[in-house]
């Protein structure tokens, strides 16, 4: 047998639930199965540029499976980004680092960005795997990334608990869900909570659209419309999703209208069942692929199988929401209103 891998684990970009599970999946696996060495990393990219790391023994990793954030740490440090002249050359570091370090691969936990950062240096000829992370399900590649699940729960929780009091008032209530750039946190939430507005970012809406609908529920005698926006919206500048939809809501309808912001709550607590099961798959088979050296390859689930794809075809990429997924049709044939197309009485 060769001499054992030396591997190293950071985590980066917004805390979600799940990383401890995909932390201990890597080194359970490495140590138990490989009999490799692992270096824990601290707060993303900086820890590697600052050299702050420390070992990771087995028993490091026991109990941490159903924890919410990372015992890692984690950063928005973003080492190739460009911040003018006399500053340190982050990525040169980074590989000294490496280096010095004797790591044979950095994995490299986090979202868009993280795998992003993490092609560029496996580009400069580090060995690396990337495990994706978000709780807005937008990492190109794969069909569900961990964090998703527990934030959905969370939100359609949320949602769930808003009905009762918008019921009690006759009012519509307007939930603001996490998502910048992709709607998959919104879309789900929406259906699974019952909203009676959906809004996401990939789809354009029509306020008039959406206010002569929600007018034509009351008319029909519904006492009260829920309606679920993500944050990434089109709205004006300095004004939250929340904020602006439920201002035009009121102004026109004259319907009383209240709003709730959920924020990092969504992000935040222990991980579903679900989110654990799909983290410890990710980092066993990052592990598996590290063994048997094939490196620069970010892993994914595919039709509910673990796999993977290369970083390259992953870099710089949004998974969004397609206008015609099924979900968005399932939705409009409920008489949902996305936005657009919505379902009123004849005049």
């Amino acid at each position: 047998m060769g001499k054992a891998k030396r591997i190293g684990i950071l985590t980066a970009g917004g805390d979600c639930p799940g990383i401890n599970a995909a932390i201990r999946g890597v080194g359970k696996t490495a140590i138990v199965r490989h009999g490799m060495e692992v270096i824990g990393i601290s707060s993303g990219f900086a820890g590697l540029i600052y050299k702050e790391v420390m070992p990771l023994a087995e028993e490091d990793l026991s109990g941490i499976l159903t924890h919410g954030g990372t015992i890692l740490g984690t950063s928005r440090e973003k080492p190739f980004k460009k911040k003018g002249n006399g500053t340190i050359d982050k990525p040169k570091l980074i590989k000294k680092n490496y280096k010095d370090l004797k790591l044979d691969c950095l994995v490299c936990i986090g979202g868009n960005g993280t795998q992003k950062t993490a092609w560029q240096l496996s580009e400069e000829g580090l060995n690396v795997i990337g495990i994706p992370k978000t709780i807005d399900n937008d990492v190109f590649g794969t069909d569900f990334s961990f964090g998703f699940d527990s934030a959905l729960t969370i939100a359609t929780e949320a949602i769930d608990r808003l009905h009762t009091t918008a019921n009690s008032h006759k009012r519509i209530m307007v939930i603001e869900v996490m998502g910048h750039h992709a709607g998959w946190l919104t879309l789900y939430a929406g259906m699974a909570g019952g909203g009676d507005v959906i809004l996401i970012p990939e789809l354009e809406y029509n306020p008039k659209a959406v206010n002569r609908y929600l007018l034509d529920r009351a008319y029909k005698k519904k006492p009260y419309s829920i309606v679920v926006v993500a944050e990434g919206i089109t709205r004006p500048e300095g004004e939250s999703a929340a904020d602006y939809v439920a201002r035009m809501i009121e102004k026109d309808t004259h319907i009383e209208t209240r709003k709730t912001v959920l924020g990092y709550i969504q992000r935040g607590g222990s991980p579903s069942a679900n989110d654990r099961i799909l983290a410890t798959r990710f980092g066993s088979h990052a592990v598996d692929l590290i063994a048997g050296e094939d490196y620069g390859r970010m892993v994914i689930n595919t039709k509910n199988e673990t796999a993977s794809i290369p970083l390259a075809d992953v870099a710089g990429k949004t998974r969004l929401v397609p206008e015609n997924h099924s979900l968005i049709q399932k939705a409009k044939s409920l008489d949902i209103c996305m936005g657009n197309d919505c379902i009123v009485l004849k005049s």
